[in-house]
């Protein structure tokens, strides 16, 4: 052994500076492919990503209609940001639980159109199909490019068998995407659209739901329907989702006779929030159908769980309240 080897031996603090050189060589290639933080500013900043991040811009009904005469009906707008066209399966004589579902109830196919500051457009939706379409209806999306995000169920003990199938699309070409959804639906057995009936009024102590859930709902085709959004700002990739597309808590109420009502429920939720969710809907005797995602690249990652329940309306909607609570939500405007 040389000298300098003996010296190293006898004393414990020569060899420390060759021991941490060893140490950074045997680290080196796992950092490698690390990110480098932003300077001045603290890895996962949310001024980071805000600096990157592209808003939806306000568009009227004349800016979309090409997509209307594309998708072959007219939509409307909502938050004077999405164009909302819906797709209702009146075609459809669905039941679960005993209980005639309403198209408005959970029958709703629909797809949203929003243009973003930089001229691009993002296309989300919902599409309502049979066991026997899904296949064919998912074939069409690829041919055009239209990307798959959730594909998952709404109703417990359906008949006939229906499945849910989100849909994605971003880019510069938004009645390429019409004629692409247009294809895809020409699958389905989605019927032409109908005048738009109105009814104000259901058969429902609406007020005493109002008040039990702490919202102002509304009545669709025949449903009453009480509408959250999530408070902060959802994105998905660098696009900030408006609030209501892609993001909403929903407690859809069809009426039984009575004040008894038939509730079909979805509600938006970050990962901490979903035990509690859980709990506060099975504590007001719902029951669970699925929990899944909508999104693929959203931001905070949201989780939802669609639920069933029967009984009187305003009870259940006093009872599912613990539930509306246990998300950071706000009654939609």
């Amino acid at each position: 052994m040389t000298a300098e080897g003996r010296q190293q031996d006898s004393d414990p603090h020569a060899g420390a500076p060759r021991r941490r050189v060893l140490a950074a060589a045997a680290l080196a290639p796992m950092l490698v492919g690390a990110p480098t933080p932003a300077r001045g500013l603290p890895t996962g900043s949310a001024e980071v990503h805000s600096r990157r991040l592209i808003k939806p811009v306000p568009t009227t009904l004349s800016h979309w209609k090409s997509v209307a005469k594309t998708l072959g009906r007219a939509g409307d707008m909502k938050r004077k940001v999405m164009y909302h066209t819906a797709f209702p399966r009146r075609d459809l004589r669905v039941h679960s639980r005993h209980v005639a579902v309403k198209p408005a109830l959970a029958l709703g196919s629909h797809v949203s159109f929003v243009r973003y500051a930089d001229k691009s457009t993002m296309v989300m939706g919902d599409v309502v199909v049979t066991e026997h379409e899904l296949q064919p209806f998912t074939d069409a999306l690829h041919e055009h490019k239209i990307g798959l995000t959730a594909i998952h169920k709404h109703l417990l003990s359906q008949s006939p068998h229906i499945w849910w199938v989100h849909v994605h699309a971003h880019g510069h070409h938004p009645v390429a995407v019409a004629r692409g959804l247009r294809a895809a639906f020409h699958h389905t057995g989605t019927p032409p659209p109908l005048p738009q009936a109105q009814r104000h009024h259901v058969a429902l102590d609406t007020t005493g739901i109002d008040a039990a859930l702490g919202a102002k709902g509304s009545v669709d085709d025949g449903i009453y329907k009480c509408i959250f959004v999530r408070r902060e700002t959802i994105t998905d990739g660098n696009l900030v989702l408006p609030p209501g597309l892609g993001s909403t808590t929903a407690f859809n109420f069809q009426p039984l006779g009575d004040g008894r009502a038939a509730i079909s429920g979805d509600c938006a939720m970050i990962a901490k929030e979903v035990q509690h969710v859980l709990a506060a809907l099975r504590r007001a005797g719902a029951e669970l159908v699925e929990l899944h995602n909508h999104g693929l690249t959203d931001e905070p990652r949201l989780f939802f769980v669609h639920f069933w329940a029967v009984g009187d309306g305003v009870r259940l909607a006093r009872a599912l309240r613990p539930a509306v609570a246990a998300t950071n939500v706000e009654p939609a405007g």
